[in-house]
């Protein structure tokens, strides 16, 4: 069994994969390097902390509690008054305990256990970039197939849910947009720049939006996770690189990963979820759990002000048209057990063990009300090695890889991973559930396209119809070893693998 840090990989400090040059036909990227970001301001300083304090929405409730902070040692960074969220940072140990006794203040917690450390991994095992010479095979298996991209032979993952034939009949409407909330978009690579959108993206680590031009790209192409993600959804279909599952809708980038340590605190979150909103973006992906908790425990007043304030930002975004889905997680954990032995939280000092309820203690954002959770797959449509599950948790499945149990024997890699798009013009391979997440976010941005006015609500049910199920395994021993690796409970129209069932691009357009 499984246990990782988190749905996220980020530091590897090789380069990752190789640019596709002209000689094989691709355009190169646009320059010698992608315009990277700058850091930019940091969450908090060297002494404080930051927190979010969670209120009442009226003006008068929200002053109050703004006076209040100022006066136990606190100042104010932003305040989401439409969902009664105040960031706040503070160098006072006792800010938390003094604010929650005040009138009108509903919650309030730090985001983070310790001064800024380096964090762990997120995707089951490295990067694996592109040779040369794995590009020329995979071009010239390519060249073969009839409307095909020259990499798109070795996408097993689009043939697995129909993305390849859904493509010919509709390739999904650029008046749809999916945000990939994430650690930034390279939105120069040539396979996302025909698609990107500038007006919909920002850089929101600290709580506050800068919306600059660039300000949403990665911070190096070490931080390559939202590039990838980004052109899994939709990556162009213009003769170059790779394709994605819907690659006539829009994406845009809303990069929340710390520039220290690439980790996810709350407060940049929320700040996610409302620019999505206000923003007119109609789908987010959110491939990733927020730092620095795997599972924010709602007896502990500071991981309960967490799921509060993420919370009321996804309901805020939810209520005006944005649909979510996040990834199930990779610690091959059952979501719905009686108990579960997390050995990674905290994630920015030094993790203790501890046995959490899962029930009570929620894997945020995937975890919360309204929020499309999804398992991940391999080229065999079963249940990943290292994909979390749950019955009443999981909604649906899609193709994130399996590196070790299902390789695929008709691609020219036979590389069991998810090959898409990375920074600086260039590609690679990674698996995960972050993988699977943006696969199902590309099937309810083609649904959406067939269905403008859908709500959130109504759009989930129709990602749910179109899957399909697979049904439980009769036996899931991955490893050979006599023991079963993960329980698979319910039956062919709902279970805790697959929830509803994989998705299906092809349904969703035909």
């Amino acid at each position: 069994m499984v246990h990782l840090r988190s749905r996220r990989r980020l530091g590897l400090a090789a380069s990752l994969a190789l640019s596709l040059t002209a000689s094989l036909g691709f355009l190169p990227a646009a320059a010698s390097a992608a315009p990277f970001a700058e850091s930019g301001t940091q969450a908090t300083d060297a002494t404080g902390l930051a927190y979010v304090v969670n209120t009442r929405t009226d003006r008068r409730t929200i002053e109050s509690v703004k006076k209040a902070i100022a006066a136990a040692g606190g100042t104010v960074v932003i305040a989401y008054e439409k969902i009664g969220v105040i960031v706040v940072h503070s160098a006072n140990p006792d800010f938390a305990k003094a604010i929650r006794a005040v009138r009108g203040v509903q919650s309030a917690g730090a985001t983070r256990t310790a001064p800024l450390a380096p964090a762990g991994t997120t995707d089951e095992g490295p990067a694996q970039p592109l040779t040369k010479g794995q590009a020329s095979k995979i071009a010239r298996a390519s060249a073969a197939a009839q409307d095909s991209e020259p990499l798109e032979a070795d996408q097993w993952d689009l043939r697995a849910i129909g993305a390849d034939k859904a493509a010919r009949i509709n390739p999904g409407s650029p008046k749809v947009t999916v945000a990939v909330i994430d650690t930034g978009v390279d939105d120069t690579h040539p396979d996302l720049a025909p698609n990107f959108s500038a007006s919909q993206s920002a850089n929101c680590v600290g709580g506050v939006a800068d919306t600059g031009a660039g300000a949403w790209r990665p911070y190096t192409a070490e931080d390559y996770h939202g590039t990838h993600v980004a052109g899994e959804i939709a990556a162009a279909r213009n003769g170059i690189g790779v394709a994605g599952v819907a690659p006539g809708v829009k994406i845009s980038g809303i990069k929340v990963s710390d520039p220290k340590n690439g980790l996810f605190y709350p407060e940049s979150v929320v700040c996610a979820f409302v620019f999505a909103a206000d923003h007119g973006v109609e789908i987010t992906n959110n491939s990733y759990y927020v730092d620095p908790w795997l599972y924010n425990c709602m007896d502990d007043p500071d991981q309960k002000a967490i799921v509060d304030s993420v919370n009321r930002a996804q309901l805020y975004a939810q209520k005006k048209g944005t649909l979510h889905l996040a990834s199930a997680g990779n610690s091959n954990h059952d979501m719905d057990a009686d108990s579960i032995v997390d050995e990674t939280s905290p994630d920015d000092s030094t993790p203790v063990t501890r046995t959490i309820d899962p029930h009570e203690c929620f894997d945020v954002p995937t975890q919360l009300p309204g929020v499309v959770t999804v398992s991940a797959t391999g080229v065999q449509n079963v249940k990943s090695y290292y994909s979390s599950y749950g019955y009443r948790v999981v909604d649906v499945a899609a193709p994130g890889g399996d590196r070790k149990f299902q390789i695929p024997t008709d691609t020219p890699s036979a590389n069991g991973r998810i090959l898409s798009t990375m920074p600086n013009g260039e590609y690679g391979w990674l698996q995960g559930t972050s993988m699977a997440s943006p696969h199902a976010a590309g099937v309810a941005a083609l649904l959406k396209s067939r269905y403008p006015k859908a709500s959130p609500a109504q759009l989930q049910g129709l990602l749910k119809v179109q899957a399909d199920n697979p049904g439980c395994p009769e036996s899931y021993d991955q490893d050979g070893d006599g023991k079963q690796d993960a329980v698979c409970e319910g039956g062919e129209r709902f279970n805790g693998f697959y929830g509803f069932g994989v998705v299906d691009a092809l349904d969703a357009v035909d």
